[in-house]
């Protein structure tokens, strides 16, 4: 039988929201056919127990351990067999007509290599999912604060498109890896993400490569999808997800831009996090109430710089 969409949905840890994603695509669609893969990374809190009690016709992937984000999904994606492979994360609420509308668009536009819904948050307000491809001088205007004093500006942005608020279809740089539609054609030039990536950047990556190969990356409002957010596991371990993150944008300007523009990066990335780090220093000092949460950021801060200027900084860059 031919699939015409394969549902890759990664999870860890995620319980609750895994159930909730899984009810919303049960009868997501009215005319197609869909296969739906579970990949979960080694959760601990019931996940893939839950999966195989009560959606015994999802196809589940157990791993032993986490593979981390890329290559989890990239386990999912050559387990699919459909022609268009949606990937969602646990925490996203699939909306009425949103699969058949995505599809729908994929047909229509056989020079779109990716597209993605409107995200929402949990009270139907707009998320923002739009970025600009990461540059020096964006960049800057983030750790500079030049960004958030000038929220509107073109000029002054940084990578996040805050001004956009997804109120129109529009080809754009980046799609967050929340929720992502891909041709399968298009995945055969350009290939699966990067696996060098544990997690953070992959996504920035993967639309790089879409956009090098000829093939376009587009943001369509008439479909839409609840994010949570409520998988994110950085409060946990907030020093160790910032260094990963750190690390991976190392990588991406390494891998993009050359010695020169991981050089660069690396600059900018050291004046923020002095910033910051002074920034919460001075929170613990001055505001008694804001001592905890300003240690973890201090803590946070100096870590990411300890690794930042060691002899082996991004030596898995």
């Amino acid at each position: 039988m031919t699939i015409d969409i394969s549902v890759v949905i990664l999870s860890w840890n995620d319980k609750d929201h895994l159930k909730e994603c899984l009810e919303s695509l049960a009868n997501s669609t009215k005319s197609r056919t869909m296969e739906i893969i579970v990949v979960d990374n080694a959760s601990t809190d019931g996940s893939p127990e839950m999966v195989e009690a009560k959606f015994p016709a999802v196809k589940l992937i157990r791993n032993k351990e986490n593979l981390g984000f890329p290559k989890g999904n990239n386990m999912g994606v050559m387990a699919s067999q459909g022609k268009y492979v949606y990937l969602l994360n646990s925490d996203i609420k699939v909306l009425e007509e949103c699969v058949d509308s995505l599809a729908d668009f994929m047909d229509q536009n056989p020079k779109v290599g990716f597209c993605g819904p409107k995200i929402l948050n949990g009270d139907k307000t707009h998320q923002s999912s739009c970025r600009w491809f990461p540059t020096l001088w964006n960049n800057f205007c983030s750790a500079s604060g030049l960004a958030t004093a000038f929220p509107g500006s073109r000029l002054f942005s940084g990578e996040h498109m805050l001004a956009f608020k997804g109120d129109r279809q529009m080809d754009v740089d980046v799609l967050v890896g929340c929720f992502w539609v891909a041709r399968r054609a298009a995945l055969d030039e350009f290939g699966l993400l990067d696996e060098g990536f544990f997690i953070y950047a992959e996504d920035v990556d993967w639309c790089k490569r879409c956009w090098k190969a000829g093939w376009r990356v587009v943001f369509y409002p008439n479909a839409c999808a609840i994010h949570y957010r409520g998988a994110s596991t950085t409060k946990k371990d907030p020093v160790r997800f910032a260094l990963t993150q750190q690390r991976s944008v190392l990588r991406y300007w390494k891998k993009h831009h050359g010695p020169a523009g991981r050089f660069g990066i690396a600059c900018i990335i050291f004046m923020r996090l002095v910033l910051r780090w002074s920034a919460a220093l001075f929170k613990f000092v001055t505001v008694r109430a804001k001592r905890q949460d300003s240690s973890v950021k201090m803590r946070v801060a100096a870590a990411c710089l300890k690794a930042l200027v060691s002899p082996n900084a991004g030596e898995n860059s």
